[in-house]
């Protein structure tokens, strides 16, 4: 893609709130009619990241555009062509979905109210209930609606299914689908990797602050490479197969119960597997190396970590 194409740009972005805590030297690229995935756990930085490109906040490092405009400082015009989606949408009680909608509506100075209509029954929301009475779920699905409604071209998501029930999530994934087909431009942070997988062109993962991968989603799919685990009768054997040096990536050791998984190209087969001969080997299976696989590897020494079977948190 050119340089032209970039619709998003946050170039070297550094903004440290002291004790390791901040987005330090972020650079993201996203082009017209992509889909953008943003991967982390809690606190790791994807809402400070996207808060600097809607240009709530100044980076204290690096510049932060969008359609070559600088972020900060420009937040009204930005608006006026993105529709944005806070991890924490701010929702005022004292009306009703409808009347939250008109009031966006107002301040954007356009209604499309075809578009209103196919929005709500997509994501089946009943604009006229009291928000005070909404659940998440609902007010979940407000904002999204209220985000979509303009039809804007570009998209900047954060956490956009926290709160909808899978059922939904899957609605919303195939809206995104359909979106994308449209040629729109979208910036996605998510905590869920199905929905990451499903939309995302290119994916970037962020861990304290700092991006440790960024690459195309169909690259991670690696067609012509598989994922093998190997199950050991002993640990001899574990180290004996290190010791060959089989023509493979070793990506996961398990030595408590003897596991080796390695990835292989296709084109090594036959070398691989006869440099196997010999080796108390239990048994053997293929299985598909996923994003999650990826991220995990990320973290491997880590026990816990959040923001993967919940809602993303946002840095402050």
């Amino acid at each position: 893609m050119e340089e032209k194409d970039i619709i998003i740009s946050v170039d070297h972005l550094t903004k440290d709130y002291g004790y390791h805590r901040g987005v330090f030297d972020v650079s993201i690229k996203v082009h017209k009619g992509e889909c953008y995935g943003y991967l982390g756990p809690n606190g790791a930085g994807k809402s400070t990241t996207i808060r600097h490109i809607m240009g709530f906040s100044k980076p204290q490092e690096g510049s932060v555009k969008i359609y070559g405009i600088d972020s900060f400082g420009n937040t009204e015009k930005i608006l006026e062509r993105v529709g944005y989606l806070p991890g924490e949408p701010a929702i005022p009680a004292g009306l009703d979905g409808m009347g939250f909608i008109r009031m966006m509506q107002d301040m954007r100075h356009e209604r499309n109210n075809e578009r209103l209509e196919y929005l709500l029954k997509t994501f089946s929301l009943d604009p006229n209930v009291p928000i005070k009475s909404m659940s998440l779920g609902e007010k979940r699905k407000l904002a999204v609606v209220a985000a979509f409604m303009n039809d804007p071209e570009v998209l900047i998501l954060d956490e956009p299914t926290s709160g909808l029930d899978p059922i939904m999530q899957q609605v919303f994934i195939n809206f995104i689908i359909q979106e994308k087909k449209r040629g729109k431009t979208i910036l996605l942070s998510s905590h869920i990797f199905s929905e990451v997988d499903a939309t995302c062109d290119t994916i970037s993962i962020i861990k304290d602050g700092i991006h440790v991968s960024t690459f195309k989603a169909n690259d991670l799919k690696e067609p012509d490479v598989a994922t093998y685990n190997f199950y050991f009768h002993n640990l001899e054997s574990i180290e004996e197969f290190k010791n060959r040096k089989p023509n493979c990536e070793i990506i996961a050791e398990n030595k408590n119960r003897k596991i080796v998984t390695v990835k292989v190209k296709r084109e090594n087969y036959r070398e691989f597997f006869s440099s196997l001969s010999g080796l108390a080997i239990r048994e053997f299976d293929e299985k598909p190396f996923t994003l999650q696989d990826y991220f995990m590897s990320f973290y491997k020494e880590e026990k816990t970590f959040g923001g993967l079977s919940g809602v993303e948190g946002n840095k402050k």
